[in-house]
């Protein structure tokens, strides 16, 4: 994603440069040919392109390379006539001088047309590997219960490339038949020091073609997350956590940007909120607010602040999950929620310090007993401050059941094994983008 976007933006750079170069020939106004560069339209044009590309998913697409190439003009030729509706409609609302160039009709035509153009070559190259390498071949090498428990997972998210499962005795001669890079994922009884055999196979394939990794190693790297089920006891301890010491400076980074992204948010959102809260009062005149009780940092409970998106229900009702089409949910709750605004006076429990901009959603309690006794390693998701979005909110989708929740811990122990500043940054504009798209519940 990160390498189209540069190359989408390196060629916005040369076609604005070859616009500027040949004013003196394009079909232009006098006035237009003779002014200074425009450089606030000219970052504006520039960033616009890459944005509403990353919304509408001409980025995204590349993830998987079997998908048709019409889907793949499409997504181009919808960001191209988006940025189009975009730039007309800023000019309209600004009013700018006749004599920027950059803001002719003609001159933005040609422009857009050369950049979809590159857009597509860019793209096309991409997934043929002209540009970076084809990704490896992927193999299996496995028992044949562990394979299935392998496999099951590996088929839990869209899969991107296929697993290929072999026998061990295949191994060598697969790898000698094929001309592509090859990564080898081992099931743990072969990566035991006895079975001589087969590291003797391995040892003996060229290293610069074949890579060798563990069953959780391959979903880390590919499907960036950890299957509970794949993780053995003891994986990893508190204190190998990246943010384990309380005064590390990774830390102390996260708590200083919560605070202050969440003040600059609360004050920016407020007027939001009480429209919201209006709404929600003339819907059914009931309560504003739901309060409830979650699951916190090392398991400890706290009162988490949400606007109140259902319909009150008795006090002794049991917990159940939300489901589609929820029968419970208010007509300004399906609003609310989409667009997840529902969720804004939770900033209240992050300058508290219940809860963090990023992390784990929390849980509630009553419902953790029940994950815990059917998901392995589900309380090590206690060991990060709950957040109000997380990798597992931007990768999977809501959970209504165990299964759901055991594919969304896979998300949550990736994110506490890698967490850094730069994952944060990614889940957050994932969270904008997902908040723009409404696709929230």
């Amino acid at each position: 994603m990160f390498v189209a976007a540069g190359l989408d933006l390196a060629g916005q750079v040369v076609f604005l440069a070859l616009l500027a170069a040949a004013t003196n020939w394009l079909p232009v106004p006098i006035a237009i040919q003779t002014l200074a560069w425009p450089w606030g339209w000219t970052v504006f044009c520039l960033l616009l392109y890459p944005s509403l590309g990353w919304l509408f998913g001409s980025y995204t697409v590349l993830r998987w390379r079997h998908l048709p190439q019409l889907l793949l003009l499409q997504r181009v030729f919808l960001t191209c006539v988006a940025t189009l509706v975009v730039v007309a409609i800023a000019r309209w609302l600004t009013n700018p001088a006749e004599s920027i160039w950059l803001l002719h009709r003609r001159v933005q035509l040609l422009w857009l047309s050369g950049v979809c153009l590159w857009s597509l070559l860019v793209r096309i190259s991409l997934r043929r590997g002209l540009v970076l390498s084809d990704s490896p071949q992927l193999l299996l090498v496995a028992d044949s219960q562990e394979a299935q428990v392998i496999q099951q997972a590996w088929s839990r998210v869209p899969q991107l490339q296929n697993l290929q499962l072999l026998e061990s005795d295949q191994l060598q001669e697969h790898v000698q038949a094929t001309n592509e890079r090859c990564l080898i994922t081992l099931g743990s009884k072969w990566r035991k020091t006895q079975h001589l055999c087969l590291s003797e196979q391995l040892d003996a394939l060229d290293p610069r073609q074949v890579q060798v990794i563990s069953p959780p190693g391959l979903f880390e790297r590919q499907q960036e997350r950890l299957p509970p089920a794949l993780l053995g006891k003891g994986w990893m301890t508190y204190d190998e956590m990246p943010w384990a010491a309380p005064l590390s400076f990774q830390t102390q980074l996260k708590r200083a940007s919560d605070l202050i992204l969440a003040s600059a948010l609360l004050m920016i959102t407020s007027p939001l909120l009480l429209l919201a809260m209006g709404w929600i009062w003339l819907d059914d005149s009931g309560p504003v607010f739901y309060r409830q009780k979650r699951s916190g940092w090392m398991g400890e409970p706290f009162t988490v602040l949400k606007l109140r998106t259902m319909r009150v229900q008795p006090a002794h009702s049991v917990a159940s999950w939300t489901q589609k089409g929820d029968q419970r949910i208010t007509r300004a709750g399906k609003v609310l929620r989409r667009f997840r605004i529902d969720e804004l006076p939770q900033l209240l429990n992050v300058l508290k310090g219940d809860m963090s901009l990023i992390g784990p959603r929390p849980e509630r309690p009553e419902l953790e007993d029940e994950l815990e006794n059917n998901i392995p390693h589900y309380r090590m998701r206690h060991w990060m401050r709950p957040g109000l979005s997380g990798w597992a909110q931007v990768c999977a989708p809501y959970a209504s059941s165990i299964e759901d929740s055991d594919l969304k811990l896979s998300y949550d122990l990736f994110y506490l094994k890698r967490f850094n500043v730069w994952l944060d940054l990614i889940i957050l504009f994932r969270t904008v983008k997902t908040i723009l798209k409404a696709s929230g519940r």
